[in-house]
């Protein structure tokens, strides 16, 4: 390891691009490009060009602080860990199990986020468990569930996205959040595509567009519903699409109608001509796109406005056809993975529903407890931040920073000091670490292995590539530990893989079904897409859903017989995984090590590097494995209903003859994963590698809902929505719309990205951004000081003046703390389906300060 570089990838965003890093002699560690990552193929921001500086001992925690005295001082392992286990304990004796919350975070690897939920119900016994991705895709994940009957940020590979005709790019600015993606946009255009971005201000994104459409903040719903009102109006309905492979459509359509084009105009600021002209750039090519960010999702009624969207994408045609389809750009770096396992309030691993019976006994099963001991939802985040201290009185939290990044920040932060007792585990000590009465430091990106998995859908695997600092563990070991202090000796294992190995199972059956997933397979194939079922036969060979599980996931898991990947992709030797060896039959989880060994120690199994190169692996007649060919052959491109054939894409898209499939390739699932006749003659998948005594190996699924869409009957659902006004509007005090959002050179709450020298050069703190004319309105002149003052509190940053905003509105980054920090003026009004606090849209005042104030 001292002098290898090894492949993994970036810690940040939800591209998660591929990245070697090398431990240098003199100390420390370097990051190089991976050109043999089909996503950044080679390409890296700023953020993470510098990942490796997070590393240095200088910048982050490398031993447990323990508060005394009104001060954290420094403290050994054991007395922290101790220390936790006793509060925690004497909360949960003194107060009952639900005086305990668990917060986590998008950035947790898949293994991390897994434990942690597995840890608030097994061990703790508490529902009070949420995280930091509730504030990210939460809209887009409730949309896509009500239509398609499944979330999956990318329902396709973004190498599919320059090969579309039209993309309509709402609320995102991607080429600063995410700015490697940039180029499949600009590849778009440059194959005679077309791009449309709507955003409120002209972002370097806009700038690429052929067409930017600037609406108020907070009318992104009515600007979706004139869309629908001007397609239906011009006859540009795909009606036999509608009719045979939708619902719903007649409630949809009147609830367009009544979005005429002059009335959206008044209520978005959007004109007329604008409206048609995007209509016809959407409508005349064969294929199209529709890809949403925060813009839009981060409302009171996020939920309503991506079902918009996707109404659009529904009459048109746009989905579940060949390189057109609605899309969620995830934010976080494992956000997507880590609202399926279940640290998310109403989840079970393998994006299960809580509530739902069946559900729990399949996972109660793997865990080896009683189905009725599981907890029941919980609040969701916000309502569970602003619940400390009251109703809750203890928190574990990891790798967040609510009290920068949550809405109405003051009033968060101010429960945050309420609580009787808070204990972070985190790599700095972030803004919230300071504020509790332990502070564990735990290892991140490079120091341990996990898998994480991308906006893409794409299961990949971060691998170990330098040792922490002596003193550092990983949060694996703090539940390892907890779990014993409070009296589960098993089942919280510290080795990643064992973890995952239990996880596959958990996940059988369900939506985000990982069970045909391994290391081994994550490091051959560059990734594996979900769902990616198990087959009956390597199941048997594995000894997999052993233990009291229910026979409902038998079933299930017998329903996804057949599916196969691409000839000669034989490896006996890849499914013999230890963690499935090793489950009990009287409990399916998988036992942890004897002793305590230190997780640093295990993070690596041997023998689980890569080929150098990640070469050897062949598709069907020699193609190369996806990430070095156009498209995965026998994708894409099956014909609808009754042959009703959508725009033809290239042959690669076409599929084989039909042959019994399961439901996880046709994007079809009954109750709890189980198969429905009517689903099981979907067109299958190509020949896939053998397992085990020649069973064969699921391929995964890059591409969804190209024979059905994931609902009962296979149809997509049009949901009918109206346009209705922000939670606050402005007013004689408030004038102004406020709008946040992220700049190039930081991160999220800037946790780590501000304690990077070159980063902070880049952009050194917060500002306001506002339009010429309101400038000279109010007398503000070019860095000037402003207030921006909401009903909330007040925050202090030098003003920006730019054309690129409108005059209405103004924005802030939001990745600071202090007297600067945006979020302590958002507003914390939640959509009644996501829970998502209306980040996006809030009135404030603008007030110039002088010198002194």
């Amino acid at each position: 390891m001292e002098n290898t570089s090894t492949p993994t990838h970036c810690p940040y965003c939800a591209l998660q691009c591929g990245m070697t890093v090398r431990p240098l002699p003199q100390g420390g560690a370097e990051v190089s490009e991976r050109p043999d990552f089909p996503v950044n193929r080679g390409a890296l921001c700023g953020k993470g060009r510098t990942a490796a500086q997070v590393l240095s001992p200088a910048v982050r925690l490398t031993t447990p602080l323990v508060r005394s005295g009104g001060r954290l001082v420094e403290a050994g392992w054991g007395e922290a860990l101790d220390l936790i286990a006793d509060r925690l304990g004497r909360t949960r004796r003194e107060h009952g199990a639900d005086a305990l919350g668990v917060f986590g975070g998008g950035g947790l690897t898949n293994e991390k986020a897994y434990a942690l939920g597995k840890f608030a119900r097994v061990v703790l016994g508490t529902s009070q468990i949420d995280y930091n991705g509730r504030f990210c895709m939460s809209s887009a994940a409730a949309a896509g569930t009500r239509a398609f009957g499944l979330d999956r940020g990318l329902p396709f590979p973004l190498e599919d996205v320059p090969r579309t005709g039209c993309v309509i790019l709402v609320g995102s600015n991607l080429a600063e959040t995410m700015p490697p993606s940039l180029r499949f946009f600009t590849e778009l255009r440059e194959n005679g595509g077309t791009l449309i971005v709507v955003d409120p201000r002209r972002t370097r994104t806009a700038e690429q567009a052929d067409l930017h459409l600037a609406p108020r903040p907070g009318t992104d719903l009515a600007l979706a519903l004139g869309l629908l009102h001007l397609v239906v109006a011009e006859g540009r309905t795909d009606e036999r699409f509608v009719r045979e492979r939708t619902t719903g459509w007649e409630e949809a359509r009147a609830a367009a109608m009544a979005h005429w084009p002059e009335y959206v105009e008044r209520i978005t600021g959007v004109s007329v001509p604008e409206l048609r002209q995007a209509v016809r750039m959407f409508c005349e090519p064969e294929s199209a796109m529709v890809l949403t960010a925060r813009g839009p999702e981060q409302q009171a009624k996020g939920t309503d406005t991506v079902g918009a969207w996707i109404n659009l994408c529904l009459a048109t045609g746009r989905a579940g056809r060949p390189l057109s389809g609605y899309g969620c750009l995830t934010g976080q770096g494992n956000g997507q993975g880590g609202r399926e396992h279940g640290q998310k309030a109403d989840q079970l691993p393998g994006y299960r529903k809580l509530d739902d019976p069946v559900a729990r006994r399949h996972v109660a099963g793997v865990w080896g407890v009683d189905p009725d001991s599981l907890p029941g939802p919980g609040r969701s985040a916000y309502e569970l931040l602003d619940a400390l201290g009251t109703d809750i009185r203890a928190l574990l939290l990891m790798g967040s920073n609510p009290v920068v990044s949550a809405p109405h920040a003051a009033h968060v932060e101010e429960r945050l000091r309420s609580l009787d007792f808070l204990a972070v585990a985190d790599v700095v000590l972030s803004e919230t670490a300071e504020l509790a009465d332990v502070v564990l430091p735990v290892t991140q990106w490079a120091e341990e292995t996990g898998t994480t998995t991308s906006l893409e859908g794409r299961v990949l695997l971060r691998r170990r590539a330098v040792a922490p600092p002596p003193g550092v563990r990983s949060d694996l070991f703090v539940l390892h530990e907890l779990a014993g202090r409070l009296g589960v000796e098993k089942g919280f294992p510290t080795d990643a893989e064992e973890v995952f190995g239990e996880l596959r199972r958990a996940s059988a059956g369900g939506p985000a079904d990982y069970s045909g997933i391994t290391y081994r397979r994550l490091a051959e194939e560059n990734g594996v897409f979900w769902p990616c079922p198990e087959t009956p036969e390597v199941l048997e060979a594995l000894g997999g859903h052993e233990g009291p599980e229910a026979p409902e996931a038998r079933e299930a898991s017998a329903g996804h017989a057949g599916l196969q990947g691409p000839e000669g992709h034989t490896r006996p030797e890849a499914r013999e995984t230890p963690e499935a060896r090793e489950a009990s039959a009287g409990h399916a989880g998988l036992k942890g090590p004897q002793d305590d060994a230190r997780p640093e120690a295990r993070e690596v199994p041997e023998g689980r590097e890569a080929p150098a190169g990640h070469t050897g692996l062949k598709g069907p007649a020699g193609h190369a494995r996806p990430e070095a060919r156009e498209a995965p052959a026998g994708h894409a491109g099956p014909k609808g209903p009754a042959g009703h054939a959508g725009p033809k894409g290239p042959e690669r898209y076409t599929r084989p003859e039909p042959r019994k499939a399961s439901a996880g390739q046709a994007g079809l699932k009954g109750p709890e994963g189980h198969t429905r006749p009517e689903a099981r003659e979907a067109p299958g998948v190509p020949e896939g590698p053998a397992g085990p005594a020649g069973a064969t190996v699921h391929p995964g699924t890059p591409r969804l809902f190209l024979d059905r869409f994931a609902t009962p009957d296979g149809r997509a659902r049009f949901v009918a929505v109206a346009h209705r006004a922000a939670a606050e509007e402005p007013d004689g005090a408030y004038p102004l719309l406020l709008t946040t959002g992220r700049v190039v050179a930081q991160y999220q709450s800037g946790a780590q990205t501000r304690r990077v020298a070159e980063l902070n050069a880049a952009a050194p703190g917060p500002f306001v951004e506002l339009h010429p004319r309101l400038a000279a309105r109010l007398g503000a002149a070019e860095g000037d000081r402003l207030a921006v003052v909401s009903r909330r509190g007040r925050a202090v940053a030098p003003a920006r003046i730019t054309t690129a905003i409108r005059p209405d509105t103004v924005f802030m980054p939001f990745h600071w703390p202090g007297e600067g920090r945006a979020n302590t003026l958002t507003n914390p009004a939640l959509d009644p389906t996501s829970r998502m606090p209306e980040f996006k849209s809030c009135a404030v005042r603008v007030e110039v300060l002088g010198p002194e104030e």
